[in-house]
């Protein structure tokens, strides 16, 4: 087993998930500090970099299976950041050519269906995607190189400390004393517990199929209202909408997604793993933000 990203959010989740069902996991650390999280966790390390294609290699060739949770999350060069991600499925996937071992690569939601329509398993990333990360479609192409590939789609995931995008519209809400949405605020946005999520995982690399994707979904729709509200709520800010020409102004990067519907099933997934979220909602977790 090799997990890359394997210290992040959902990386150390699921490390911690799989040492608990019996797994051996190297991850993949890049500082001494990541090192050392890893150690105190009963995991494996394997020093090295997203960049460092010949560690990747080795690693891969030398593992049973393959989590691909890494990602260098540097936005102001996410062109750059998308290429090295595409990299190194590719290189790990090459060191597994013709094995039929499993190689688990997450994709997010956004952009596999236009706005009001409900994701699903079957739905192909479109021709017309609109973002420059290919992870899914180069994670797949492995497959028939003998590859067990597959993919993990990845809703809003949530914690009371962590919540995806969200997190980010917390803090321009600390920060500008106010929690906004856009129009009527009834676009939806998927959302799944952070301990539902890392099981899933678990869950296909003991049982996945080459070329399935799998989607992490607890709920399949939050109203953007009602997440702005619950953040107002527990901030103590005030609560109000923005019309789609402000939304710039107030988030910022983030207003390409506020008005946007990220939803998506998961009645595939729960069918075929026998996967069964239990975790707090997005809105209980809401209300816990620190």
């Amino acid at each position: 087993m090799l997990i890359t990203g394997a210290t992040g959010f959902i990386g150390a989740r699921v490390v911690a998930e799989l040492i608990r069902a019996g797994h051996s996991v190297p991850g993949l650390a890049r500082s001494t500090e990541g090192a050392g999280q890893l150690a105190a966790m009963g995991a494996e390390v394997q020093s090295g970099a997203l960049e460092d294609l010949d560690v990747l290699r080795a690693g891969a060739a030398a593992a049973d299976a393959v989590i691909h949770l890494g990602f260098v999350h540097d936005f102001s060069h996410f062109l750059k950041s998308c290429e090295i991600d595409r990299l190194a499925i590719e290189t790990l996937g090459g060191a597994m050519a013709r094995s039929g071992k499993p190689l688990i690569v997450p994709n997010r939601l956004a952009g596999l269906k236009p706005p009001g329509q409900v994701a699903t398993e079957s739905d192909d990333v479109p021709a017309n995607y609109p973002f420059p990360r290919v992870s899914e479609p180069a994670a797949l192409a492995l497959v028939s190189r003998g590859v067990r590939a597959s993919v993990v789609r990845l809703p809003q995931v949530h914690d009371a400390m962590k919540q995806g995008l969200i997190t980010s519209l917390i803090a321009i809400a600390r920060q500008k004393g106010l929690s906004a949405y856009v129009g009527e605020g009834r676009n939806r946005w998927a959302a799944a517990h952070i301990s539902d999520v890392a099981r899933l995982f678990r869950l296909v690399l003991e049982s996945g199929e080459a070329g399935a994707k799998y989607h992490a979904v607890g709920e399949e729709g939050v109203e953007l209202r009602a997440i702005a509200e619950a953040i107002g709520r527990r901030l103590g800010v005030p609560v109000m909408f923005l019309t789609p020409e402000e939304a710039p102004a107030h988030f910022g990067p983030y207003s390409m997604f506020v008005g946007q519907d990220l939803m998506a099933s998961s009645a595939i997934t729960r069918e075929t793993l026998n996967w069964r979220p239990t975790g707090q909602t997005l809105i209980a977790d809401l209300e816990r933000i620190a």
